[in-house]
């Protein structure tokens, strides 16, 4: 039995949340800049948004990307994702997400080009393990450098944001379900 990719059934779950939140396709619009006819096909799952697009509609929708990457439900008990069964999200830094449907937990891998300019603050802890290449993280009003195989643990409530330092970084984001939103970057962090 083949997995389907959580990112070509990400639809469903937008479009529960916009129900959820009494929105409609105009209005999510709106709020996220993007096109209704764009919305629509990523509602139905025939078009893919970028990171960028998926940030923006998670905003819109007052949740995360990686909320909405965890809606696209998924039964299994046990379920392997394999390497190269998703091409991910974006086109500079891939996201590809490792653990499908709504779990206790969620896990990306981020490759290539990663610079956040908003800051984070989850909920829950999140641990960051730098599995090729190099990345800076922001946290606390400190810089941290982090190596290949190096990880940086962040308890709930502390905001942070990252970037990728060299071609090639490869970093595995592993976080408690249950996000708050993602809050704009203030000044000097």
């Amino acid at each position: 039995m083949t997995a389907e990719s959580p990112a070509l059934r990400i639809g469903p779950g937008i479009r529960r949340r916009r129900r959820d939140l009494d929105l409609t396709l105009a209005e999510v619009a709106a709020l996220s800049g993007l096109s209704s006819p764009f919305l629509s096909q990523v509602e139905n799952n025939r078009a893919r948004p970028s990171m960028r697009s998926l940030q923006l509609i998670a905003d819109a929708l007052e949740t995360t990307a990686v909320q909405l990457l965890a809606a696209a439900d998924s039964p299994r008990r046990v379920d392997v994702v394999r390497a190269d069964a998703d091409p991910g999200i974006d086109a500079a830094a891939r996201v590809r997400p490792l653990v499908r449907g709504h779990q206790q937990m969620h896990a990306l891998e981020f490759t290539g080009d990663h610079d956040e300019s908003r800051a984070f603050e989850h909920r829950n802890d999140e641990l960051m393990y730098v599995a090729d290449g190099s990345a800076e993280v922001e946290a606390e009003g400190r810089t941290y450098q982090l190596g290949r195989g190096d990880t940086l643990f962040l308890t709930g409530g502390v905001r942070h944001r990252w970037r990728a330092c060299e071609e090639g970084t490869r970093v595995l984001l592993v976080a408690v379900a249950d996000h708050v939103e993602v809050m704009p970057a203030g000044p000097g962090g």
